[in-house]
């Protein structure tokens, strides 16, 4: 029966390939799943945790493939190779340095953590080759160069990352309320520090402290397992938090797409409200003023009833201006500024409650001769804010192309987007009624076609 030792001397192939898939894979799955659209600084944090998996995979792989490929290589393309596997060791402890540094609360970083890099790079370059230099196909070269790198860099470098990792958790994803998610951070973190600590102080043997005391062999003398495996494990266990953990953009979406939909109903409330508000209270105050108005033109002026009759009316004619003045403020989201219509529509697609989930392309072909007043042009922006809002929450679509054209007499605009498109059997939501209440508002029309997608095809005349 063999040892502990001898099985993983046999299978130490595997060990390396499984080492350095680990982290590739860890690299590979958060450049997948993050979102280049998030508003998360984790988001934009996360390409160094990504550089260094990849990396760091492939240095791992090299262990492997290097000591087969210089059998049938030359000896300057051996060496070669050896300098730039060492230099990628080197870089992807960089990456690491970096993540630590980028994911740590902005209150709390310094500013010389971003000259760090660069210092503990310098350091290493300056021991690996200026102080002990050598020949990359010297094995003992090769050994006291990734004993630097994983003192001056590595372990800093990781303890930093596994620190600003807790602390970024800790201060802008534990608010979020999502604490399955921030217990995988905090899992990471504490497996991304066990790593570091291991990674970092188990270089190959050398000749000096403290590599000569702890280092690969007699942590595999004392355990019976090589420190490798421990690191895969560790590895493994950052890498399926982590994946884990980036169920938090998907998370971000829905919230993001949750307060497009309940912003677009308070919008159509108020809508709502406004017609009512229209065509019933304000109607009704103005008929109650018109018929004490003109029982006052029959009552004598000076007369007890004539004045009251008077004080009255002056009491509806200021009801109606309040009222007018509510309404004016349950249509404030319908107002817009005094700029072209194409820029306006230009604004749209830019804006980052769309262009941060679909693709917006925005195609004007309008006379600047011709405008509408504002406020048929604060409904109109209405009416193509809510497609918008249709194909990022309902249709689910990637890309969105607005059109417009002047078409004589009334201006043509076409929203296109490649989404579900509209369900055989529709019944019209808060969404389609506001924006065919607002078609008619403006004497337009309004057509929806699935057509790769849903096709919306509004047409409304320039003037009132």
């Amino acid at each position: 029966m063999i040892t502990f030792s001898e099985f993983f001397k046999l299978n130490q192939e595997i060990i390396l390939f499984v080492y350095g898939l680990v982290f590739f894979l860890l690299g590979f799955a958060i450049i997948l799943q993050t979102r280049r659209s998030s508003q998360l600084d984790l988001a934009r944090n996360l390409r160094w945790l990504a550089a260094f998996g990849i990396t760091h995979g492939i240095y791992e792989w090299g262990d492997l493939f290097i000591p087969i490929q210089a059998e049938y290589l030359s000896e300057t393309t051996a060496q070669l190779m050896h300098f730039f596997h060492k230099i990628l060791l080197a870089v992807s402890f960089l990456c690491l340095f970096e993540f630590g540094i980028a994911v740590i609360p902005s209150s709390r970083r310094s500013r010389w953590l971003h000259k760090e890099t660069v210092l503990v790079f310098v350091v290493w370059v300056t021991f690996a080759f200026i102080i002990f230099p050598g020949d990359s196909l010297d094995s003992e070269w090769r050994r006291t160069t990734n004993a630097f790198a994983r003192y001056f860099i590595g372990l800093p470098g990781g303890l930093l990352a596994a620190y600003g990792l807790r602390a970024h958790t800790l201060q802008r994803i534990a608010p979020l309320n999502v604490p399955k998610i921030v217990q995988m951070f905090r899992i990471a973190g504490v497996s991304l520090a066990l790593y570091t600590l291991l990674a970092g102080t188990t270089p190959p043997p050398v000749d000096f402290f403290p590599g000569n005391i702890l280092n690969t062999q007699t942590f595999e003398d004392f355990t019976g397992v090589p420190p490798m495996v421990f690191r895969s494990l560790f590895g493994a266990v950052v890498a399926l938090t982590i994946i884990r953990a980036l169920e938090i953009f998907d998370l971000e979406t829905e919230r993001r797409i949750e307060q497009l939909e309940q912003q677009q109903i308070i919008n159509a409330e108020h809508e709502r409200l406004a017609r009512d508000l229209h065509d019933g209270a304000i109607q009704k105050v103005y008929t109650a003023g018109l018929l004490v108005e003109s029982a006052e033109h029959i009552a004598d002026p000076e007369s007890e009833l004539g004045k009251r009759l008077k004080r009255a009316v002056g009491v509806l004619s200021d009801s109606i201006l309040d009222l007018r003045r509510n309404l004016a403020e349950l249509h404030a989201h319908t107002q817009t500024s005094s700029e072209p219509l194409a820029v306006l529509l230009h604004e749209i697609a830019v804006n980052p409650n769309y262009n941060s989930m679909v693709k917006v392309t925005v195609q004007t072909e309008l006379p600047g001769e011709k405008s509408m007043s504002e406020r048929r042009t604060g409904h109109l922006l209405a009416i193509v804010n809510e497609a918008m809002a249709n194909a990022v929450r309902h249709a689910k679509a990637e890309s969105v192309q607005i059109q417009a054209k002047d078409g004589g007499e009334a201006l043509r605009i076409q929203i296109q987007d490649n989404g579900k498109g509209l369900p055989s059997e529709l019944k019209d939501g808060y969404g389609l009624r506001n924006m065919r209440d607002r078609t008619r508002l403006l004497n337009g029309k309004i057509e929806f076609e699935n057509n790769r997608g849903l096709l919306i095809t509004l047409e409304v005349p320039w003037k009132d």
